[in-house]
């Protein structure tokens, strides 16, 4: 049976960092950092999605405005256009979407509302327990 989103989220737990699209990117740079996370979800009053912030929006931002850019609200700089996916989604799916996306993080939205994200790690932990698994059901099987 196929390793769902839903599993993953079950396994690792539901907690995501969000925050208000008006806090600085200084502000949110500080809250990536003391969270060792490499993204942030924008979230409205209601849990909805309005945006994804990643360390490469960082860079960019930095690159691109300089310094000064800190003090700008980090809708100024956030990814509005975010890919989500769903908790009946499939490891292979999410595989897909991220690689073809080039993105490493991942929200998981169900009814509108934010209730997960999945990062590129919790998808190559989950590959990796799957292929030991298989490996362990071979040799069981193999030695009966």
């Amino acid at each position: 049976m196929p390793v769902s989103v839903r599993h993953m989220l079950d396994a690792k737990g539901r907690n995501v960092v969000s925050v208000s699209r008006d806090k600085t990117i200084a502000e949110v740079a500080a809250i990536l950092h003391e969270n060792k996370i490499g993204a942030v979800v924008i979230t409205s009053l209601e849990e909805r999605i309005a945006g994804i912030f990643t360390e490469r929006d960082l860079v960019r931002s930095v690159a691109v405005n300089g310094a000064s850019v800190l003090s700008q609200p980090v809708s100024s700089a956030m990814t509005t256009n975010v890919t989500r996916c769903h908790e009946d989604n499939s490891l292979n799916e999410v595989m897909e979407i991220m690689s073809s996306g080039r993105f490493r993080h991942i929200p998981v939205e169900e009814q509108g509302r934010l209730v997960g994200i999945i990062s590129i790690g919790d998808v190559v932990k989950t590959r990796i327990h799957e292929v030991e698994t298989e490996a362990e059901q071979i040799r069981a099987y193999i030695a009966s």
